[in-house]
């Protein structure tokens, strides 16, 4: 189990730098009313990509290069509505960003889409404030949201929403929160306290663990205890599997927490990497994805027409291209301003239904999966519409 948990590190160390990226903390873009450049629907709209290409690292050269191919297959899925794709390189830092926003806008970008990271997306969205322009971000981080700023990433409180309502629909409603003591474990944990909240269920204990094996290992016994004496019908993970997921599992087994009785539920994707699902301690776990038919649909054809996979957040890149494309279709000058992107009936993209709202968050469309036997179920499906299942 400890070598698992070294190695599952290592393999997810780029996603989970993504990830980690929800524990920065940023400057709030100036709130612009009605953001948003008019623009001529009869011609190409300009539209900014701007990927983190240039920072002296491969895995960012990898990442920028799917992001670019995603937004072209979008592109080219949009029938008569034109998009002019520019893309800038921000070096992978905020300066680099800030940069990149501003040349954007000076050479006739509507609206930009990107960057990856939380620092240089808050730098992007700063930047073009004051000129109306609005950002749909690739991050995840809600702490940069707000303003011109719009965060595309699935965000840890869309998905805790979702758990939370299904498991609470089951007859879960005493649910024990269980966190690592990280920026990142503490944000996560809070989200699923509201979530737990809005579904109308209890947290009924909490406990935290020094993010270690030594500290799993110490803390196990301790949780172990709380979930019988709090009586708790559910306990719900923010570990994930590029960290604490595959030790702490395992451990609350040892310690006679029975996955039947105490549901066992993940705030992250236990799927990703697919060795995690042969592991004892995640059977009939509990984790909330994007609709896997669409999204292996958009893996296929990603493969097809580019000759590799697509990066995991890659498909951000391709819903941003798909909400764009389908508010130019309709002819409206003021197609890209705030008001227009969080328009309640969403978009459908790669990953799914999804909609961006007021306060720059967004909320996505997710299905309910279960590890059973090695393998992925869904015991729930994703919505195909806003007002559906989980909403």
């Amino acid at each position: 189990m400890l070598s698992f948990f070294k190695s599952a590190r290592k393999s997810l160390t780029r996603v989970a730098a993504l990830t980690a990226a929800m524990a920065l903390a940023a400057c709030q873009p100036v709130p612009v009313g009605g953001a948003g450049p008019k623009i001529d629907t009869s011609a190409p709209v300009p539209v900014a990509l701007l990927v983190p290409s240039g920072s002296g690292s491969a895995g960012d050269d990898v990442l920028a290069r799917s992001l670019e191919n995603a937004a072209k297959l979008a592109i080219a899925d949009l029938g008569n509505v034109k998009i002019d794709l520019r893309v800038y390189s921000t070096q992978g830092k905020p300066a680099g960003a800030q940069a990149a926003a501003i040349k954007a806008v000076d050479e006739g970008a509507k609206i930009i889409l990107g960057p990856v990271f939380a620092q240089n997306a808050n730098a992007a969205g700063v930047a073009v404030a004051a000129r109306g322009v609005n950002v749909l971000s690739f991050s995840n981080n809600t702490d940069i949201a707000g303003g011109n700023v719009f965060v595309l990433g699935p965000t840890f409180q869309n998905t805790a929403n979702r758990l939370a309502s299904f498991a609470a629909k089951q007859g879960k409603r005493k649910i024990m929160v269980v966190n690592d003591r990280t920026p990142a474990g503490e944000i996560g944990r809070l989200a699923i306290e509201r979530g737990v909240g809005n579904a109308g269920a209890s947290v009924v204990a909490r406990v935290g663990y020094e993010f270690s094996q030594n500290g799993i290992v110490q803390a196990a016994p301790e949780i172990a205890a709380q979930v019988r004496s709090s009586g708790a019908d559910a306990v719900f993970m923010t570990a994930d599997t590029a960290g604490a997921l595959p030790l702490l599992t395992q451990m609350l087994r040892d310690n006679r927490v029975d996955p039947s009785v105490a549901q066992f539920i993940g705030l992250t994707r236990w799927d990703i990497p697919a060795a995690t699902l042969a592991l004892p301690g995640v059977q009939g776990g509990w984790f909330a994805m994007p609709d896997p038919a669409l999204y292996q649909q958009y893996q296929s054809r990603y493969q097809a027409a580019f000759g590799e996979a697509p990066h995991p957040i890659s498909g951000l890149a391709y819903d941003g291209i798909a909400a764009i494309g389908a508010l130019v279709k309709r002819g409206n000058a003021g197609a890209l301003t705030t008001q227009a992107l969080t328009q309640g009936s969403g978009f459908v993209g790669v990953n799914g239904i999804f909609r961006l709202r007021g306060d720059g968050t967004n909320e996505r469309g997710l299905a309910v999966a279960q590890i059973r036997n090695n393998q992925v179920v869904i015991i729930d499906a994703a919505p195909r519409s806003f007002g559906g299942a989980g909403f």
